[in-house]
């Protein structure tokens, strides 16, 4: 992979993830889910101010989860198309490797109880 590739991703990442560790932000993805929604619609259940939800959701579109259109004075945020797709390829990975190394252990365990001459003579 090129080495450019994985800088990017890796900030992509960091992103991704800054964006999903706070509870607000989570709880606007989810409402969103449901369909696009405006400002005021996402702000409506949190108790923070307006300026703070704004600030939200641009960390939100910073990390490529939502995008937004302004039409007139209202701003509507909709979730982005694969938003979560690099952080499901980065757990798919992992999860691969993880289940390489218990098979690898699984066939070691499985070998040393097979073997004869583990100990078992007295």
């Amino acid at each position: 992979m090129n080495p450019t590739n994985i800088t990017t991703d890796t900030a992509r990442l960091d992103r991704l993830f800054q964006a999903l560790a706070d509870s607000n932000r989570r709880g606007m993805i989810d409402r969103l889910s449901e369909g696009p929604a405006s400002v005021s619609e996402l702000a409506r259940p949190l108790a923070m101010a307006l300026p703070s939800v704004v600030k939200h959701l641009a960390v939100l579109e910073s990390g490529g989860i939502v995008v937004s259109e302004k039409s007139g004075r209202v701003r509507t945020y909709r979730i982005a198309p694969d938003a979560l797709s690099l952080v499901e390829g980065w757990l798919a990975e992992r999860k691969a490797k993880w289940h390489r190394q218990f098979d690898h252990l699984e066939r070691f365990l499985l070998s040393q109880a097979d073997d004869p001459a583990d100990g078992d003579a007295k």
